[in-house]
């Protein structure tokens, strides 16, 4: 029984990651596409490809969601709390990705595993929870946006005396590698997510140590289901992210892209912190638009989406919540 709880939590925390994947393919992509920077199918090759790289660059952040946010008992009752966490983060996902809002994967998982853990009675570590995912998702996108409209300054007082048709073609190359380099920092950051909850399966489940190192396995399955769902692409959030926040000219978007990249590696090597990569390029887009004029972003959508982040975790908590139950009655 226990052995067919572990490989069913490992097949939806793959499915997760597959969904986390088309669902944020666009954070990486949406500013060189909707600048023309890259075409679609190209943006999205090299982002699926920097994701299963950038899979392989750490594992700081799975070390914090597969030991930091929760600790679920062993045995069935455990794999049962980790996979109702998951279902209530798969939901989420499916439902903002319906209504092209572009909501955080990650604090999705987050909010999922907290509300099955309090459901079923067990410890969350909410030390944990506030200095890893709190305090990092409150700072990253105020991070980013002030990160990305210092850059925007900076270009537009660098660039001052240059033509706009030569300064546009140098920027498109460049967003090239912008755009890889968000695309990093996205694999980086949330195929590690899976890898934790992967892991905190194999240890529930008495097939991994507490201190034992993640699996070579694990990081191969978790790079390839994020790669493979980031090219299969999420175009509904593309359209919101590429040009319903501020059309974008491919200054701005190679200012967004690299002032999100920089916030995603600080926050994953440096802090082991998982932070929303959505969060953090929605962010920088505004920052980018922002140094243009106030009314340049449409705020209007703009609202609608930190509503959504307002959300994210509350809603897949309660999807956990109830998910939880229905596991608990039917396996258990």
């Amino acid at each position: 029984m226990e052995l067919a709880l572990v490989i069913g939590v490992i097949v939806v925390a793959l499915v997760f990651d597959y969904t986390n994947g088309f669902h944020d393919a666009a954070n990486a992509i949406a500013t060189s596409v909707s600048t023309r920077a890259l075409t679609p199918r190209a943006a999205l090759f090299m982002a699926a490809a920097m994701n299963f790289i950038g899979a392989h660059l750490g594992t700081q952040v799975a070390q914090t969601v597969g030991k930091g946010i929760i600790d679920p008992p062993d045995g069935s009752h455990g794999l049962i709390i980790v996979g109702a966490g998951l279902v209530g983060a798969i939901t989420w996902n499916m439902v903002t990705w319906y209504f092209g809002l572009p909501s955080s994967s990650s604090h999705a998982l987050i909010g999922g595993l907290m509300g099955a853990a309090i459901a079923a009675s067990t410890t969350v570590h909410w030390d944990g929870v506030v200095e890893k995912v709190v305090i990092p998702m409150i700072l990253s996108p105020l991070v980013g946006f002030s990160l990305a409209g210092a850059i925007m300054i900076a270009i537009y007082w660098i660039f001052r005396k240059s033509q706009p048709g030569p300064a546009n073609r140098g920027f498109r190359y460049a967003q090239t590698v912008s755009a890889a380099a968000m695309a990093l920092g996205h694999g980086l950051q949330d195929a590690q997510k899976t890898m934790g909850v992967i892991f905190l399966a194999l240890v529930v489940g008495g097939f991994a140590g507490p201190t034992d190192p993640i699996p070579q396995w694990v990081i191969l399955a978790a790079a390839a289901a994020i790669s493979l769902g980031t090219y299969a692409g999420g175009w509904r959030i593309m359209r919101t992210l590429g040009r319903r926040i501020i059309a974008l000219d491919p200054p701005q978007g190679f200012a967004a892209e690299s002032a999100a990249a920089t916030v995603l590696y600080g926050a994953a090597i440096g802090f082991g912190a998982p932070i929303s990569t959505t969060h953090t390029i929605t962010s920088a887009i505004m920052g980018v638009g922002a140094t243009k004029r106030l009314s340049a972003v449409r705020w209007g959508v703009a609202g609608n989406i930190v509503f959504a982040w307002i959300l994210t975790i509350p809603a897949s908590a309660l999807v956990a919540v109830l998910t939880y139950y229905l596991f608990h009655w039917i396996l258990e």
